[in-house]
């Protein structure tokens, strides 16, 4: 599902637009969805991701969040079964992965700004990558409502953000911003430098993250203890293979 030159310029720079995968009726039903989960679960909202025994991921006061959108849904089931999204996962982990979480993430007006970061602990882990994360764009990505930016390439150095750089919230010189229309998808390679930045304007921005790993790490929100009878019936063998719930 990935042509030859788009596996090559993810190798290459760490990331690659997969193109808007998107309807704008689908962007419009998904948001309608994160509207009445987030009513509903008030400040309970992504307590799975922050209360995980697994990967701890610290709560982040500049964004709304929704976690386990697994087992919340089955408009939330393509985010992590689509085979564009699967052929770039597998170009960057090879073909045993997993699902490590599936999360909403929206910048609030005036906040959103994250350090640049890795996914992982260390810079260049040893036999290969380890993580990979895809982005699904909700609203317009533009350049002053906190897009993600990435420094190409940067998942092959041999240091991480926060030695290289006096300061990993300031902007870097070779770094980029994805800006793209909603809709559109993109994936990056996790150990490559990353972050979100300020949202300067008056509405959220507002993101999906369908994020994978390499079988022999653990999952950022146990998929196995969180699955849900209903959600197992309902997507089928090659989908809880990717949950690594079989």
């Amino acid at each position: 599902m990935l042509s030859k030159d788009e596996i090559q310029n993810l190798d290459r720079d760490g990331y690659l637009s997969l193109g808007q995968l998107l309807s704008s009726s689908e962007v419009h039903a998904v948001n309608g969805r994160i509207e009445e989960l987030v009513s509903r679960e008030g400040d309970n909202a992504g307590s799975e991701l922050f209360e995980s025994k697994y990967i701890r991921h610290p709560k982040e006061e500049g964004a709304d969040r929704l976690a386990d959108l697994v087992n919340k849904g089955s408009i939330f089931d393509m985010f992590y079964t689509n085979p564009r999204v699967l052929a770039g996962i597998t170009a960057v982990l090879g073909e045993h992965f997993k699902l490590s979480s599936l999360n909403y993430r929206a910048a609030r007006p005036g906040q959103g700004l994250q350090k640049l970061h890795v996914d992982y602990g260390n810079a260049v882990p040893k036999g290969g990558y380890k993580v990979c994360n895809t982005i699904w764009l909700l609203d317009d990505f533009i350049e002053n409502n906190g897009a993600t930016r990435i420094v190409p390439g940067t998942h092959k150095s041999k240091v991480l953000p926060q030695d290289a750089m006096e300061d990993p919230n300031l902007p870097h010189p070779a770094e980029i911003k994805i800006i793209a229309p909603a809709g559109s998808v993109f994936i990056f390679n996790s150990h490559v430098w990353h972050g979100g930045t300020t949202n300067h304007t008056n509405e959220f921005r507002r993101s999906m993250h369908s994020y994978f790993c390499a079988v022999d790490q653990p999952q950022q929100l146990d998929q196995r203890q969180y699955i849900t009878e209903e959600t197992k019936s309902r997507i089928g063998r090659e989908a809880q293979k990717i949950l690594d719930v079989l």
